[in-house]
């Protein structure tokens, strides 16, 4: 188990590497000056040219990626070049409204999925799991967005219960989480509909194995040996489909978070492309390419506890 964490440690720095050279060479060779956007078309060429020098945008790029990187290293993101504040800061502040969000999401997600997975397949090819397969297509097919809106027009506009938009902070922890309530269900029903699937599948996969039909000799339901002994085989791929949604959760929010404008950490990314502030842009997209990738690290240890055989690869 020892050397199977190593191996997944290594693979982890190098993926995160790779990645920051991406995200800062991508960002770097977008069109466009920030320099010239912040000071307008009008700008003296002494002014632009003392503005790049204190941006460092003078220097050049394989020198610019190291020093960014040493300083992020050192918990150094920079300070942005709109708001003057340390970026590190703001992200810390966003991820406080996008990390919960993600997780209720996931949560939500898991708990409409797995008894709908376990009904579906434990009725194959009846009335039941041909509904389930139905609605969950339906589900899939359903844009977070409109589905958003229409939890809006039916919640906040017309039965008054819960609010349109906005956080309060966590100061009011219940305010929050009913803030937060919405926009996660929004989010949850395509991944719920998606895990659901996969784990029907799953289980029907298993249904086959000779472990299986020994539970029912013994006289186990098909219902218990589904619980007992299926799903505990069938978790690797609802493992992996459930780091995938985390991340998808965590880094692709930013329409969810500007419908129900919530201070998330995809709204400030949409707010910092706009305004042309790239470090802020590449400090944002960094943390959330760490942390997808921090969640495939997790998931990989999930499988190794799940299956014991995979330690050995």
């Amino acid at each position: 188990m020892l050397g199977y964490l190593l191996r997944r440690m290594i693979s982890l720095g190098l993926s995160l590497l790779v990645a920051s050279a991406l995200i800062f060479s991508v960002v770097e060779l977008v069109p466009g000056d920030p320099a010239s956007f912040m000071l307008g078309t009008g700008a003296q060429p002494e002014t632009l040219a003392a503005l790049r020098s204190q941006m460092g945008l003078d220097q050049p790029l394989p020198l610019r990626y190291a020093r960014w990187l040493a300083a992020i290293l050192q918990g150094d993101f920079g300070q942005s070049f709109t708001y003057k504040t340390p970026i590190a800061g703001m992200i810390a502040e966003r991820m406080t409204v996008s990390l919960p969000l993600a997780v209720m999401a996931l949560l939500l997600a898991a708990v409409i999925a797995f008894p709908v997975g376990l009904f579906a397949a434990a009725r194959r090819g009846r009335i039941g799991d041909a509904a389930v397969m139905g609605g969950t297509q339906l589900g899939i097919a359903l844009p977070n967005f409109w589905f958003a809106m229409l939890l809006v027009l039916l919640f906040s506009v017309r039965l008054r219960l819960l609010p349109a938009g906005g956080f309060p902070g966590w100061g009011q922890p219940v305010a929050a989480l009913t803030a937060l309530l919405l926009p996660a269900v929004a989010l949850a029903l395509p991944q719920a509909a998606i895990l659901a699937r996969v784990l029907r599948s799953a289980l029907i996969e298993t249904q086959g194995q000779d472990y299986i039909r020994t539970a029912r000799a013994k006289g186990l339901s098909a219902a218990q040996t589904l619980r007992r002994h299926a799903l505990r085989n069938a978790m690797v791929p609802v493992l992996t489909i459930m780091g995938m949604q985390f991340s998808f959760l965590l880094a692709g929010a930013i329409i969810i978070e500007n419908v129900f404008y919530l201070p998330g950490l995809g709204r400030l990314i949409f707010q910092a492309i706009s305004q042309r502030d790239l470090i802020v842009v590449q400090s944002a997209v960094l943390v959330l390419v760490a942390a997808v990738i921090a969640v495939t690290f997790l998931v990989d240890l999930a499988y190794a506890a799940v299956d014991p055989r995979l330690r050995r690869r």
